[in-house]
């Protein structure tokens, strides 16, 4: 992303006679002989070493690279001094590496040092800086360690360059941070622009508290920020999910008399977009044309993005539009995020058309364009469409990558053919590419969502036999016809699905095949290939928990998972005993990094956790969980006296925050307060809830409430939302039945340490379990 750096212009002391000759050179459309002859035309008139820099920056700038070679050669001969000579060889290398011509670069280097005028420090910087604009951060560092062989002290220009090549090559920050630290050793004080390169490097690996710090440090050091600071310092942020932080910074820039430009914008309007924030994403938009600063490509596309997500066509089609009357040319990213759009809505006749003009404007589909059209087709089980797209895939020579075999695999699991997904896994490592984290997460999830799913190891050997061409179990001849190429396991699975795709061999287990077996065999083979687990493997595996019947299988997968992660698995595993007394200091630990990640992050791990309890009847810890998630902000806005907001959350969690909100409640009643006059629970359609107007989560809250007797009824005006009055919700509560309906319990429990205090102190039921007071 461009992040708003300033193009720097170098002062110079040309003479007009070097504006003629720049002119005269850009003009020049001829043969080389003759750009020779027009450059010796202007010989004498040149002043020196100053015009000819100057000629060879600016050619390099309208890149017009074998004209300025053109010119360096000349005035390397024309110039006697071996430091002016050096000034020209430093020029001609940063030219070149700005165009990317790093080989070339190299070679004026080398010729230059063992012309005796290339071993300057200036020169070794400016080639340390080619390498790095080309991402090869080794020869940078190379390059850099030379330099002692020939007596050379790097100055704040060479540690720039190296911190900034290192950065774009992807290394780590500690190792980044280690050229930092030698330089102030050496007695080099470091700049505005060492600090952009450092936070340029947080940036990449959304380091937020290590950028965050790095700004702190500039200010200590009165080093003066610019927008680039902020810019980069935002994307750091809003990469770690930080996204009020981003915000706060954002509304302050303005303050520090530093504008924010429409890449500021942009990148915390990405941010936003990122974490499925979209009506905040929006109002920054609007306040971006408020400002009256214009969009660029980037940001047209993000809020393009945004509108197909939200299944807003008609605002998506006119941004679109928008952009063409802008000026601003659809490329490959606009294209996709409608594609991507339109597929999640299902309608494949507009993914149809968007593909064909993308292919009429000769916009050229990219890896993404292709993994966008596998995933949308084959998650609509139009397998023969998905077919098409692979072999048009395959005929443009594009390589498939992780990412298309993981959406392939992901988009075959979500049909429930788990085993033509595994099958693709050793497919696409026989093409050399090693699945990812990603990979195995849809095969967990695939496993944990179905009912009916035989063993792993049966999978594998059906597959092996029935994708067989020829094989009895489909009609040799029609699956030839539509694959054509045998071989090819991708082609060969889209042949045979589209064949049977009524079926979508789908089978029944065999009796004594449990998916929790295949799940740990699935985890195993992870921890083999050192693919380390995440918080979605984690809530797949939770959720597969939730799906199964047997407490005895969950307990023993979750006892058999903590052999490779006892902090996570072992606390789960504790909460779902009932052994809360032990395992809730590790538990806060575990929660205590859950907060570090991105809100949706942490959201999928409480709603899975609570899930799982909540279905294996240990309800009092999954409201404790709940309300731990509710107490660090895990869910905004979760309650107040009158509104209780569960749209973002699971069944489970929801449910539990329902019987903690009615006895918080009940206690604002017995301590002498009125209710508000209407009392409200939103579920809107439910976290979980794939398809618009499902509103599963609806469903299992208006159970809950009708189990209850609990006066709520559904809103008339709004499919997911219960009413009640202040008065009657009162009147409910005082009913003595109704406390015993709202404290929840374990099915298995060991003594508890962890409480829960009501600020009800005037009812005489007692229990053992004591209620603490919930903060508002």
């Amino acid at each position: 992303m461009h992040f708003g750096r300033p193009k720097t212009t170098m002062s110079t002391r040309h003479s007009s006679a070097a504006d003629d000759a720049l002119q005269s050179a850009i003009d020049f459309s001829g043969e080389d002989e003759m750009f020779q002859s027009l450059i010796l035309s202007f010989e004498s008139k040149l002043r020196g070493s100053e015009d000819c820099t100057f000629i060879i920056r600016e050619l390099g700038n309208r890149g017009e690279c074998d004209k300025a070679l053109g010119f360096y050669e000349f005035a390397v001969k024309r110039e006697r001094r071996k430091n002016e000579q050096g000034k020209l060889a430093s020029a001609m290398i940063s030219t070149l590496g700005r165009l990317g011509k790093v080989d070339i670069a190299k070679n004026v280097f080398e010729t230059a040092l063992a012309g005796g005028y290339g071993n300057t420090v200036y020169a070794f910087s400016a080639l340390i800086s080619a390498y790095g604009r080309s991402g090869l951060y080794e020869e940078a560092i190379s390059v850099f360690n030379s330099m002692k062989n020939y007596g050379l002290r790097p100055n704040l220009v060479t540690y720039n360059a190296v911190i900034d090549a290192c950065g774009k090559g992807g290394m780590e920050f500690k190792q980044v941070a280690e050229f930092f630290d030698e330089m102030q050793r050496n007695g080099v004080q470091p700049d505005r622009i060492t600090f952009n390169s450092l936070l340029a490097v947080c940036s990449r690996g959304g380091l937020w508290e290590a950028a965050r710090n790095l700004f702190d440090e500039m200010l200590n050091r009165r080093i003066e920020q610019d927008v680039f600071s902020y810019n980069t310092l935002l994307d750091a942020i809003c990469k770690g999910g930080q996204m009020d932080l981003a915000f706060e910074i954002l509304a302050q820039m303005p303050a520090k008399r530093i504008m924010p430009n429409v890449v500021s914008y942009s990148t915390v309007i990405d941010g936003f977009a990122k974490a499925g924030r979209f009506d905040e994403a929006l109002n920054l938009f609007d306040e971006m044309r408020y400002l009256g600063i214009a969009l660029d490509r980037v940001s047209y596309n993000t809020l393009l993005s945004i509108y197909t997500k939200l299944g807003r066509s008609e605002e998506a089609l006119d941004i679109f539009r928008e952009m063409a009357y802008a000026g601003i040319k659809n490329d490959v990213v606009t294209y996709n995020a409608l594609l991507g759009g339109y597929g999640k809505q299902r309608k494949y006749d507009e993914v149809k058309n968007i593909f064909a003009e993308m292919k009429r404007e000769h916009v050229s589909p990219n890896l993404l364009t292709f993994s966008t059209l596998i995933d949308v087709y084959s998650k609509g089980g139009l397998y023969k469409e998905a077919m098409e797209i692979f072999r048009e895939f395959k005929s443009v020579g594009l390589r498939a990558d992780v990412v298309l075999y993981s959406a392939l695999i992901d988009a075959l699991c979500k049909n429930g053919l788990v085993g033509s997904a595994v099958s693709l896994i050793d497919e696409m490592t026989k093409e050399g590419i090693s699945p990812n984290v990603v990979t195995y997460n849809s095969i967990i999830d695939a496993f944990g969502r179905s009912a009916t799913m035989e063993s792993l190891a049966d999978f594998r050997d059906r597959e092996a036999s029935s994708l067989e061409v020829g094989s009895s179990s489909f009609p040799s001849s029609s699956l030839r016809e539509l694959t054509e190429t045998e071989g090819n396991r991708v082609i060969q699975i889209f042949g045979q699905l589209t064949i049977e795709s009524s079926n979508k061999m789908k089978k029944d287990c065999k009796e004594g095949m449990h998916e929790l077996s295949c799940i740990l065999e699935v985890f195993r083979k992870m921890h083999q290939l050192e693919i380390k687990p995440n918080v979605v493997t984690f809530s797949a595996i939770l959720n597969a928990c939730s799906r199964c019947n047997s407490f005895e299988d969950a307990s023993m997968l979750l006892e058999e998972l903590r052999l490779f992660d006892n902090q996570v698995y072992g606390v789960v595993h504790g909460l779902l005993m009932g052994h809360r007394e032990n395992v809730w200091l590790q538990a806060q630990s575990l929660f205590d990094k859950v907060k570090e990640m991105d809100g949706s992050t942490a959201s999928a791990f409480y709603n899975a956790l609570t899930d799982m309890l909540w279905h294996f009847d240990q309800k009092r810890g999954a409201q404790l969980v709940a309300l731990e998630g509710r107490s660090r902000q895990v869910w905004k806005n979760v309650w107040s006296d009158s509104c209780l907001d569960l749209h973002l959350m699971s069944s489970g969690a929801a449910r539990s925050m329902v019987h903690a909100w009615l006895l918080n409640i009940r206690s604002i009643v017995y301590e002498g307060h009125e209710l508000p006059k209407l009392l409200s629970i939103l579920t809107g359609w439910g976290k979980h809830s794939k398809v618009v107007g499902d509103g599963a989560l609806r469903r299992a809250v208006e159970a809950l409430l009708r189990g209850m007797d609990a006066p709520f009824h559904l809103s008339k005006c709004n499919m997911g939302r219960f009413t009640s009055s202040g008065s009657v919700v009162s009147t409910w509560l005082r009913e003595a039945a109704t406390f015993k309906l709202l404290i929840l319990h374990d099915h298995i429990t060991t003594k508890a340490t962890t409480t829960m205090r009501s600020r009800d102190q005037y009812d005489d039921e007692q229990t053992s379990l004591t209620l603490q007071p919930l903060p508002l």
